[in-house]
């Protein structure tokens, strides 16, 4: 994959604080190959109107963050408007689907607007409207624009309105105050209509509406934004839930309640309700297998079941759960050496990188990492592309003098370690690793 200089930047700069990127995974993926046609295929079904939900299986560490925004970065390149959002017993609980629907409309991103997208889509729909108006022809000045353009708003939003006419009539809403440059109304509006509470009642009642959304309103606000995603040109919605395993910490009620929401979001997305919409969670295997996940719920055990007692290499990625491969030493060293490939491809002196941080060295790095956190592979990438971004490629770019096997020395931080990593790492103190020499 071709990637310009201001995204491999950006890579390098997420690479180097120790996060996920969020665009332009497909330039260092390394092992998933395998999903792509699986995945591309359901998201060919949903551009042509169907809902599909996808279940994701991993142990911590094993990538499952990196798969889902890879997965989400190949949908934005199709047309999709994409969504992720972090499961959290305290902040966004799964039973609460007026908060995850809040949560999905803040955080919702297209190619050209990383997060927050929300005002853009709208707009860009009135847009697209404002665009069929002028296709028709005939003369018509401003006036007439806006007038021509409120008409075919009130028609398109008749589909909205049959599923949501409370969202109909806060877009609506918005869309009369932007006119009017009331831009207080209008962000009132548009923040009521993405869930959002405590909007001032002054610009509810502009658009005729009380309250704020609701546990049972938020399907209908999902459907509405669905419907307005596919009449502006878009090829749908991929919604990411990630970390759903947390709702095995929480009360035993609220965690029947999650179970069942999301037995209900299942049945409803295979059902035909949500059209356009790619809903994948992610979860552990305790999460689908124990007594405190899915399990616990019958029916959903039943709509999430796959048989993985077979060789993992026969592993069926167009069934309803797809499960990661663990990372091996091999495919770790395989991603250092594509990450310091992009690294080289905007540092000062590329054939320095590549000349000193050869294959050789990226693979004693990538055993080094993994043998301080006892062997444990799988929990590795994160603090192995950091540690190779910022305490290696930076200095060979920087320090021409600088030879890593001869001037560094491998060491780990309780402080710079996640909780996984800390307890792979094992209590006490932390002690240097010397890089085998050549």
């Amino acid at each position: 994959m071709t990637i310009s200089r201001a995204r491999a930047s950006e890579i390098i700069d997420a690479l180097r604080r120790g996060t996920v990127p969020r665009a332009s995974l497909d330039a260092f993926c390394v092992g998933l190959e395998r999903f792509e046609p699986a995945v591309d295929a359901d998201l060919e079904a949903v551009a042509s109107g169907r809902g599909v939900f996808k279940a994701v299986r991993g142990d911590y560490g094993c990538g499952k963050t990196f798969f889902t925004r890879w997965l989400a970065d190949r949908a934005r390149r199709k047309g999709f408007v994409t969504s992720e959002v972090q499961i959290s017993e305290t902040e966004t609980p799964l039973h609460k689907l007026e908060t995850v629907y809040r949560r999905l409309m803040e955080r919702l991103a297209t190619t050209d607007t990383p997060e927050g997208a929300l005002r853009n889509v709208v707009d860009g729909w009135f847009h697209v409207l404002e665009e069929d108006v002028l296709a028709e022809g005939g003369n018509i000045d401003e006036k007439g624009l806006i007038a021509r353009t409120n008409a075919l708003l009130e028609t398109r939003l008749a589909a909205v309105s049959n599923q949501a006419p409370l969202f109909a009539a806060a877009i609506r809403g918005y869309r009369q105050a932007s006119v009017a440059g009331d831009r207080g109304t209008a962000d009132g509006l548009l923040a009521w209509a993405a869930g959002q509470p405590h909007v001032a009642a002054t610009a509810k009642r502009v658009a005729g509406i009380k309250g704020d959304l609701d546990h049972f309103g938020a399907f209908g606000f999902l459907q509405g934004v669905l419907t307005m995603l596919r009449d502006a040109g878009h090829a749908g919605l991929f919604v990411v839930l990630d970390e759903v395993e947390t709702i095995q910490r929480v009360r035993s009620d609220a965690r029947d309640k999650s179970l069942n929401a999301l037995r209900q979001l299942i049945d409803e997305v295979e059902g035909g309700r949500f059209p356009g919409l790619l809903l994948l969670i992610t979860g552990t295997p305790a999460f689908y297998d124990g007594p405190q996940g899915i399990q616990r719920l019958e029916p959903l055990a039943q709509r999430l079941h796959v048989d993985f007692q077979t060789d993992a290499r026969f592993d069926n990625p167009r069934a309803v759960q797809m499960r990661l491969p663990p990372f091996d030493i091999d495919r770790l060293a395989k991603v250092g050496t594509k990450v310091r490939d992009i690294f080289a491809s905007c540092a000062s002196s590329p054939e320095r990188i590549t000349e000193t941080c050869n294959d050789a060295f990226i693979r004693r790095l990538a055993e080094g990492v993994a043998g301080k956190l006892g062997g444990k592979v799988g929990i590795a990438p994160r603090i192995y592309l950091k540690k190779l971004v910022a305490d290696v490629l930076d200095r060979v770019d920087q320090f021409a003098d600088f030879d890593p096997l001869a001037h560094y020395t491998l060491t780990l931080a309780e402080t710079e370690l996640n909780p996984l990593e800390r307890e792979a790492a094992g209590a006490g103190g932390v002690d240097d690793i010397q890089l085998p020499p050549h």
